[in-house]
């Protein structure tokens, strides 16, 4: 009878290891589906990966009767390192698990060095997995936007074009002014007082006139003056 009972409880322990491994998977699982959602909705330029460190086997999970719950502070979404507190609805019982994010984005990178006043080209872009913390200025998802800017400073290969490394319009260009108002245009040369990329207010001197504009860059070539 003794022997009979050493091998039904040595029979059983399998299969509630198992069950323990399957409820950690479980929580695994789902803590990271949590935060991918999370951190998604605040970041969706973003590529997220979440991964999970796992839950130490010496934790009892009890059973629970309704969904496991998930939560973790708002404010710390934006960090690499986030703890989830798991909790159970009908106990009182809960973990905390913690889980690293790498947060990337696909921009335009340089392809090969590129040295001051160079003419940007698809030859010399292409598109990389950045993490976002090495983006501190604007940075550009498309290689077409970019075509005709032209580099301030030196450039390694593969770093990320940001706006503060460029120019559509540079200073002393000759450019064209367009002036408009209720569906009139008026356009004159003119000269760049100052470095400009698109969307950018700056100063522009009337080539005929003399006097010093406030225009919008609109492309290479072209600035606007809304009157």
């Amino acid at each position: 009878m003794v022997m009979l009972l050493m091998m039904l409880n040595i029979a059983s322990i399998p299969a509630f290891a198992q069950s323990s491994a399957q409820m950690r998977e479980k929580i695994q699982q789902e803590a990271q589906a949590y935060l991918l959602s999370a951190i998604g909705d605040a970041h969706g330029d973003d590529n997220i990966q979440v991964s999970i460190v796992p839950v130490d086997d010496r934790i009892q999970i009890p059973a629970c009767h309704t969904p496991f719950q998930y939560h973790a502070d708002s404010s710390a979404l934006t960090q690499s390192y986030i703890s989830v507190r798991v909790s159970c609805g009908n106990n009182d019982w809960y973990l905390f698990t913690n889980a690293r994010v790498a947060r990337t984005r696909t921009v335009v990178v340089t392809s090969g060095l590129i040295s001051p006043g160079t003419v940007l080209t698809s030859a010399n872009l292409k598109l990389a997995e950045v993490d976002i913390n090495q983006l501190r200025h604007t940075s550009y998802m498309s290689q077409k936007e970019l075509i005709g800017a032209r580099m301030k400073r030196r450039v390694r290969d593969g770093q990320p074009v940001q706006a503060n490394m460029l120019c559509f319009v540079c200073k002393g260009d000759r450019i064209t002014i367009r002036a408009q108002a209720a569906g009139m245009q008026v356009k004159t040369a003119g000269i760049a007082r100052q470095d400009g990329v698109i969307g950018d207010s700056i100063q522009v001197v009337n080539a005929s006139s003399k006097k010093t504009l406030i225009a919008e860059v609109a492309s290479t070539q072209t600035v606007v003056v809304n009157l």
